[in-house]
């Protein structure tokens, strides 16, 4: 857990160096004013509540369905196997097992199956404890899910999107690969 938290924390920190160096923008002020603070209406907070919630109805639901069928496409046209194939060189680059490649594929259609996979994973013993850190890095860093990258495409349009998506990809597999050989080569066990 230290190995992921300090490799996230340097990559946030990096890529914000970064952005700080790429696009300066304006210092921030350090005068911040502070609203007034009183209790909440009840109405009021039953009014934002309700269109908070038909917001996300109206625009991510729809998300989450058209990211079932393409998972329900997938399944029945062997689709997903091909790109399970496809996935097994780069996983196999980063030094994890080659089943982990259909965990990372499901992991961008639902979030939550890479964690299940990765945990069904160590629990079969197949994974060490270097190869679970190596994993969890790369599910960190790795594509968000279908959802985030269809808001991205509707948000940036789809050569941003897509272009966003590719740079995640390979950046989040580099830094699994570079952690992946330092810690064997350090002849980290864990």
């Amino acid at each position: 857990m230290l190995i992921w938290a300090g490799v996230i924390s340097l990559v946030f920190l990096f890529i914000g160096y970064l952005s700080a160096k790429i696009l300066p923008g304006e210092r921030p002020t350090f005068y911040m004013e502070v609203p007034p603070l009183r209790l909440p209406k009840l109405s009021n907070v039953f009014v934002k509540t309700y269109t908070r919630v038909q917001w996300y109805l109206k625009e991510i639901l729809p998300l989450f369905i058209l990211a079932s069928v393409f998972i329900w496409m997938g399944n029945i046209t062997k689709l997903f196997d091909f790109f399970v194939n496809l996935l097994k060189g780069p996983v196999k680059l980063i030094g994890l097992p080659a089943e982990a490649a259909q965990v990372f594929l499901f992991g961008f259609f639902r979030r939550d199956y890479g964690v299940a996979g990765l945990y069904d994973l160590n629990k079969t013993s197949t994974l060490s404890g270097v190869q679970l850190a190596v994993a969890c890095i790369a599910l960190t860093l790795f594509l968000p899910c279908i959802a985030q990258l269809l808001m991205n495409i509707k948000e940036r349009g789809l050569k941003t999107g897509i272009g966003i998506s590719v740079f995640i990809l390979f950046f989040s597999f580099s830094v699994a690969f570079v952690v992946n050989y330092l810690l064997v080569k350090l002849g980290v066990i864990l």
